[in-house]
């Protein structure tokens, strides 16, 4: 196909979600010319456009914060114009619950404008509405994207590439092998109530509707598993998603017709992108499994809460956001990095998202100032910088706890 346009970068970043958001500010923070480039056109992903509006938590449940830097930052942005904040007593927890850690509920639109906001005073070139559907190869490493858009088809050259689209877009346009998940039928969406006795972070009548089956595929119905590789099922999921709203609101005009009705009750937004909590993960030089939780790793980048119980935590190592092919001119950031089972629960939500995006992004400028490859890379180079500059705890020491026995 012809190419219409051809633009050159330092860095290019694939998927506007938290993760590609982090990546792209620190990468242009760095002095680097950035392009970031999202298929739909709003930032934040899953967080914002998905309507999953919980900042999970930056700390351990028991009063240690274990993420910093571009994580907080953001967590502190999601509310900057509209409600939200952070339990004020969140240090003095013991084995406290998700809703009294260091962790946030936002509206979807108010992080959005902060995200934008953020971005342009990075100096972020921004490609919305642009699809990613190629990627050029050449002596093992990827020298080239190309992308379409209202424009045409275009070619986007740049040193180093981030994959932070959620579903290993450029990974496996490059030809890494990738690992898949299955996803259970799920809906957030947001709803006006007008007999909603408490009052929501949105205001009065107004919350987040969630619907969805039992988390054990040997308990779920029959056509509630996905793949989100398959096209077929990525259309299958929306439309059953979105019935299982429908079916609620059916159920609340028939069954109390005194208190529900179409003016007192009703959806005021659903979600503009599948809400699949993991597609494609890369075949990275170390995949964290569920024996990886409260460990050490001499290659540690960051660490990371465990949202869905107090007291773990999962220290990241640098390998997992390489593919174990060396690919040259690749990271992958998000729930693209390695990961499986249980650590994948951990890397994919948006805390860990933030937090492997920010290092994606400071590791392929530290490649492209010392003219090697996201492998080649030394991790003590990354780790000073991450540790001394910019705060990050990278050992379980570092913030006060201990590996398990």
């Amino acid at each position: 196909m012809k190419i219409a346009y051809e633009k050159t970068y330092d860095v290019a970043v694939v998927g506007g979600g938290i993760a590609g958001v982090a990546a792209a500010l620190q990468a242009a923070r760095c002095g680097m010319k950035t392009v970031l480039i999202e298929k739909t056109v709003l930032p934040g992903g899953l967080a914002t456009t998905g309507l999953v509006r919980v900042y999970l938590p930056l700390c351990d449940g028991n009063g240690h914060q274990v993420s910093f830097g571009i994580t907080e930052e953001l967590l502190r942005a999601s509310y900057k114009y509209g409600p939200g904040d952070i339990p004020e007593n969140w240090k003095d927890g013991k084995n406290a619950p998700e809703s009294g850690r260091f962790r946030a509920l936002f509206s979807p639109a108010s992080f959005i404008l902060a995200l934008d906001e953020l971005l342009e005073e990075a100096g972020v070139d921004i490609w919305y509405d642009t699809l990613v559907c190629d990627a050029e190869v050449e002596n093992n490493r990827i020298t080239a994207i190309h992308c379409e858009n209202t424009s045409g088809r275009g070619k986007i050259l740049a040193k180093q590439f981030i994959d932070a689209s959620g579903d290993c877009t450029v990974a496996r346009r490059a030809g890494v092998p990738c690992h898949d998940e299955y996803n259970f039928l799920s809906l957030w969406a947001m709803q006006y109530d007008k007999n909603l006795k408490r009052e929501d972070d949105f205001g009065p009548g107004v919350g987040i509707y969630v619907a969805g089956v039992p988390w054990n595929p040997a308990k779920a119905p029959e056509g509630t598993v996905f793949r989100g590789e398959d096209g077929r099922q990525v259309t299958d999921f929306m439309l059953k998603s979105r019935k299982l709203l429908r079916e609620q609101c059916q159920r609340a005009y028939t069954n109390e017709p005194e208190n529900y009705n179409r003016n007192s009750y009703y959806p005021l937004k659903v979600p503009a992108m599948t809400q699949f909590r993991k597609i494609f993960s890369i075949d990275a030089e170390y995949i964290p499994g569920s024996d990886d939780h409260d460990k050490d790793f001499e290659d540690s980048i960051g660490i990371a809460g465990d949202w869905r119980r107090p007291g773990p935590v999962w220290v990241i190592p640098y390998r997992s956001l390489y593919p174990a092919c060396h690919l040259g001119g690749l990271l992958a950031a998000g729930r693209c990095t390695g990961a499986k089972d249980d650590a994948w629960e951990i890397t994919r939500v948006i805390p860990t998202a933030a937090l492997t995006g920010q290092v994606a992004g400071l590791a392929a400028v530290l490649c492209i100032q010392n003219g090697v490859e996201p492998y080649e890379l030394d991790v003590k180079l990354l780790q000073n910088e991450l540790k001394n500059k910019y705060g990050f705890p990278l050992t379980l020491a570092d913030v006060g706890l201990a590996p398990k026995a």
